[in-house]
């Protein structure tokens, strides 16, 4: 049996969006279906405890009292706590988060979930910033593997980090089974919402680019009376321009913006809405779109990052800043019966093919290769076929 250690240091829950998500549900399929020669063992904040307890009960756990919502002080427990904590009786150590500790006792796999540091840097306040890249392509360069979500993630740490390609693997992220735990007339009730909405679930980040959404939401408010506008998720940078523009464009009342709400209710929302409205500039994977799809629920994606690989022609797919293009597809898709139809159609037969099986069964195997115990699955080769929205049509992604 060989030891694997997980560092989840940098999971403070309900900050950090779809990776809390993805790395939750990772954990519960490899506990529903733990692998005979490997045993996990979780690093983790007091906080991950209490939100997961599910989680921490089903593998060796320990726990370090700390919020982790201080960086500095995260930081240091990695190199001294963390590094002490896994020097013995460990194989390897997968650092979940994307940034390998400077102080290491054990070799190291790390997941990189996207660059957007390096891609859109202005995102970042100077401090993370320069943290970021400086750790980052270290991480890469001394980690024993990388895994990255998408081709995208993995094309971008070959040629920004010139990485050896067979050191990167892809482990995608999956769709767990719809939800039924509230009701769409219960969240209608909850939060005040009309016969018709579309939905946003998102953090007020920078790049998920509520302006252009906004924008356009407020022609299609003015054409159509019964419609509302749901932004659900936390605080980011932008929260406070986005009140002020909703003010400014006279969507008191037309949008409902909920802040964190429990989970079982986001997916009451999304199952119920009209479409999920997903304009992001950058998403490394871009989990919501699948859960919609996975609900039923018709998606209008932007066509940035990771975006066009993950939904495939399950979706309409939009320009970025193109609000015009925003508006006619959501007066269309508010209109067209048969469109709709097709969506949810086309969307189960994608989600269908994003498991969290094939998450775990990518990641247990880039383990055993590290190990020497098996191959890990490989990268596309670089002249595999591509798609029309440039995706690798080759196995490595649905």
């Amino acid at each position: 049996m060989r030891r694997v250690g997980c560092n989840l240091l940098w999971l403070v829950p309900g900050r950090v969006g779809g990776t809390e998500t993805a790395t939750v549900a990772l954990l519960r399929q490899i506990a529903a279906h733990p692998p005979d020669d490997l045993e996990l063992t979780l690093y983790a904040l007091d906080a991950f405890g209490h939100a997961y307890p599910d989680v921490v009960r089903a593998f060796p756990t320990r726990l370090v009292p700390i919020t982790g919502r201080v960086r500095p002080l995260r930081v240091l427990t990695e190199n001294t706590w963390l590094a002490n904590a896994t020097r013995d009786g460990l194989d390897l150590v997968h650092h979940m988060g994307g940034v390998l500790p400077v102080v290491r006792g054990t070799r190291g796999v790390v997941t990189v979930h996207d660059l957007q540091p390096f891609d859109m840097p202005e995102n970042f306040e100077p401090v993370k910033r320069v943290y970021l890249q400086r750790s980052i392509p270290r991480s890469v360069r001394r980690a024993a593997a990388v895994i990255a979500p998408t081709e995208f993630v993995r094309r971008g740490i070959v040629e920004r980090f010139d990485v050896p390609p067979e050191r990167i693997h892809v482990a995608t992220w999956g769709v767990g089974a719809p939800t039924t735990e509230v009701s769409v007339a219960e969240v209608q009730a909850r939060y005040g919402l009309p016969r018709r909405w579309f939905v946003y679930p998102s953090f007020t980040w920078n790049h998920k680019n509520h302006e252009t959404l906004l924008r356009a939401f407020a022609v299609v408010a003015a054409r159509e009376q019964d419609v509302a506008l749901v932004l659900t998720g936390g605080e980011g940078p932008a929260e406070r321009s986005i009140a002020d523009r909703i003010v400014a464009l006279g969507l008191r009342g037309r949008v409902r913006r909920t802040g964190l709400i429990p989970r079982r209710d986001v997916l009451a929302i999304v199952r119920g809405a009209t479409a999920m409205v997903f304009p992001s500039r950058y998403e490394g994977f871009g989990l919501p779109v699948l859960e919609a799809m996975g609900l039923g629920t018709p998606v209008l994606s932007s066509v940035a990052g990771a975006l066009p690989e993950v939904v495939g022609d399950a979706a309409v797919k939009l320009p970025v800043e193109d609000a015009a293009a925003w508006v006619e597809a959501m007066l269309r898709i508010l209109e067209d019966d048969e469109q709709r139809a097709r969506l949810v159609e086309a969307g189960r037969k994608r989600v269908a093919e994003f498991t969290w099986a094939r998450t775990a069964d990518a990641t247990l195997g880039t383990y055993r290769a590290v190990l020497g115990d098996g191959a890990a699955p490989p990268p596309p080769p670089d002249d595999a076929p591509r798609g029309p929205e440039g995706a690798r049509d080759d196995g490595a992604l649905p």
